[in-house]
């Protein structure tokens, strides 16, 4: 890939820059944010490493930069604050998405946009209204962090490689999200099955307790430390991984969707294959009953939002 520009040198976007540099598929990154001496710093940070890392030019820029962007990466916006749930960012960030949107749009129609700034779903939505882009140029990076952590946390129970756990945590990056159990493996073996033959009992709370975990994870980090950016730096670069690579790659990034799970018109996050068109295809994977209504629930709760900042 040649050119990633980043739209945000905060706490995330600088440590996705970072992470992108490290991995060495992009050629060129541009750190582009209203504060330039920050973006400024951080591209030279990042610059004085590139000896020890694989050959790019990343730089400071402004909204003209991100011409020629293959990949523009937008985690500009309001922090969540301690105490603060994803939804209350809400009418403060679409707000700053109003304005920044054209803006780039008019300067490159032609890039895949991700976005990362939360709520996420709801600017996934935001940002594919207001540019006209077609809809698979336009992910949130979604529940792919969700899903990591799901992961880790199951892993780490087991006493298991996390590599070896598959599940998914889908619907909303937030508190109305769901764990898809039904479709939770290690090894191939279904949980509940899992769970039987290895030396760690699951008891009747397992899910829940482990659900709940996941959904408090930014809660507690943030409390503890501020903000939440490692892991979503590396979840953001997974992303842009599929994309450079063409790799067909199964995420949980968030689309709008259009009748998968009888959801039409909301950003939600499904397993879904990624590749160098963005969004290559939605899976439309079979939940229980009960997975459904929760899932249902949570795009109801994702239009109540749109609604009430006028989309």
């Amino acid at each position: 890939m040649n050119k990633v520009s980043i739209i945000g040198s905060g706490f995330v976007g600088s440590t996705t820059a970072f992470s992108i540099a490290m991995s060495g598929i992009a050629q060129e990154i541009v750190l582009i944010d209203i504060n330039k001496d920050k973006a400024e710093g951080d591209a030279l940070d990042i610059g004085h490493g590139i000896p020890l890392m694989s050959p790019a030019n990343i730089y400071a820029g402004d909204f003209k930069d991100v011409k020629n962007s293959e990949i523009i990466i937008i985690t500009a916006g309001a922090n969540q604050k301690p105490g603060e749930t994803r939804l209350d960012l809400v009418k403060k960030n679409v707000a700053i998405f109003k304005d920044m949107i054209p803006k780039l749009v008019e300067v490159n129609k032609d890039a895949i946009y991700l976005i990362v700034t939360n709520p996420v779903d709801i600017l996934t939505y935001v940002t594919l209204k207001i540019s006209g882009l077609p809809k698979h140029k336009v992910i949130g990076s979604g529940t792919v962090l969700d899903s990591s952590r799901f992961r880790y946390l199951l892993s780490s129970h087991y006493g298991v490689d996390p590599r070896n756990v598959h599940g998914y945590i889908i619907g909303e990056h937030g508190d109305s999200e769901i764990a898809a159990w039904s479709l939770t493996n290690v090894a191939g073996a279904p949980i509940d099955h899992f769970c039987q033959i290895c030396e760690h009992p699951c008891n009747g709370k397992f899910k829940e307790e482990i659900l709940e975990e996941v959904r408090n994870s930014a809660y507690k980090i943030i409390s503890k430390k501020g903000a939440t950016y490692y892991a979503v730096a590396v979840a953001v670069k997974r992303i842009v991984e599929c994309i450079a690579r063409d790799e067909k790659s199964i995420l949980t990034v968030s689309s709008v969707l259009n009748g998968q799970y009888g959801v039409n018109d909301v950003a939600l996050s499904v397993p879904t294959i990624v590749g160098s068109n963005g969004i290559e295809k939605v899976l439309e994977l079979p939940l229980s009953n009960e997975e459904m209504a929760k899932f249902n629930k949570s795009a109801e709760i994702m239009r109540s939002v749109l609604e009430s900042v006028g989309f």
